[in-house]
This record gives structure tokens, C-alpha cells and sequence, in this order.
């Protein structure tokens, strides 16, 4: 495993891991994500024993609504939340393509996407050829890693690179809304309030 510091030279050592089959701990704007190629079957394997516990979805993190579109369907609300919040700590839940294989969303037919608003993980998204998975870097049920030494001490030799940043800005995780059903639902409460949403939606009513 390689601590690293989360250079230009450093993120793209890690985005080549990435293209690799590997697995890398990189900062976001919420907590610290793990990541991986999600079009890579052994890599996301990998990342769900890294995490233990029940499989549960893997949210997306993406560098632009252009690259989304790729693996999921997007509605005009969709579209008018991601010109409001992103990039910014906003994960939702829309349905996916074909294109994206079935053992990232545990055979769901929708997927979690985001784009986040820190550099060192836009760039890690951009040489990762524009998609990663956005887990957070945890053990599940266990607290989310807002520093690279967090997450080295609940993942350590599990994953093959982690990218320090510095401390996670937020410190929590993304708000998640499923938008698949006519009425929005929050999954997870974060770093944006359930009514800025509803309030943003309402204007296109």
C-alpha cells in the first residue's frame, strides 16, 4: 500500500492504479471516498470485502453531467439540481444505463451519482477516464474517514494507494435523494438541507 501525498505526479500514479484494477482512498469535499473502476468486476469486488458487511450500492463520482449521461438517465429536475448544487455535496439517485453493470448497484436499476467540488478527487476522476466509485472510506457501519489516516487505519493494507489531501472539508457525507419515484425521498441526511432542495425542484414547477 503507498501513503501518498496528493500531488499532480501522486494523483496520476493513483489514477494509473485506478486504470489498473486498483483500489485508492482519495479526499473529496464531504469525507474521504474509496474508489475504483466501476466498469472493472474484480475491482469492485474488491472494494465491497474491503468494506465488509452487507453489499449495498456504489454511488458514482463523475467530472461533469456530460459524463453522467453515459450511465445514467436524467431527468429536467435532475438537471436543474445539478446546475444548483453541483459540484457540491449532492448524491442522486436516478436510473442507470446499460452501461453500467448491474454489480455496482447490487442489481438495482438506478445508481447514485455526484460530482464533487475538490480538486484533487476531479482530477483523480479525469485520469480515471471520468468515472470512479464515490464509496466512503470506511468500514461499514463505522464512522466515515475525514483524513487520510483515518482512512488508513480502518482500510490500511485493503486498498493499494491513499491520496492525502489534507482533512475533508465537511467532515460528513453527501445528502442522497432518490429522485426515481414522482415524489423525492432523502436517504441520508448531509452537507445539504432536504428543503434547499425542494425549494430548487419547486421552481420548475
Amino acid at each position: 500500500m503507498r501513503f501518498l501525498k496528493a500531488t499532480s505526479e501522486n494523483i496520476r500514479v493513483a489514477s494509473r492504479i485506478v486504470k489498473n484494477g486498483g483500489l485508492v482512498v482519495y479526499p473529496t469535499d464531504t469525507v474521504y471516498g474509496l474508489g475504483c473502476n466501476p466498469l472493472d468486476a474484480n475491482a469492485v469486488n474488491r472494494v465491497f470485502a474491503a468494506k465488509g458487511g452487507r453489499k449495498k450500492p456504489l454511488p458514482i463520482l463523475l467530472c461533469s453531467v456530460t459524463d453522467i449521461e453515459k450511465i445514467a438517465r436524467l431527468s429536467d429536475v435532475v438537471r436543474r439540481l445539478a446546475a444548483e448544487f453541483w459540484p457540491g455535496p449532492l448524491t442522486i439517485i436516478v436510473p442507470k444505463t446499460p452501461a453500467l453493470p448491474g454489480l455496482v448497484t447490487c442489481n438495482l436499476d438506478s445508481v447514485g451519482v455526484r460530482i464533487p467540488e475538490n480538486d484533487v478527487a476531479a482530477q483523480l476522476i479525469r485520469g480515471s477516464e471520468g468515472l470512479l466509485v464515490g464509496t466512503s472510506a470506511n468500514k461499514t457501519g463505522c464512522r466515515p474517514a475525514s483524513t487520510a489516516s483515518e482512512a488508513l487505519e480502518q482500510l490500511g493494507e485493503e486498498v493499494d494507494a491513499i491520496l492525502d489531501g489534507g482533512p475533508a472539508p465537511l467532515g460528513q457525507p453527501s445528502t442522497v435523494v432518490d429522485l426515481t419515484k414522482e415524489k423525492p425521498r432523502v436517504l441520508r441526511r448531509g452537507g445539504i438541507a432536504f428543503k434547499d432542495i425542494l425549494a430548487c425542484m419547486h421552481t420548475l414547477q
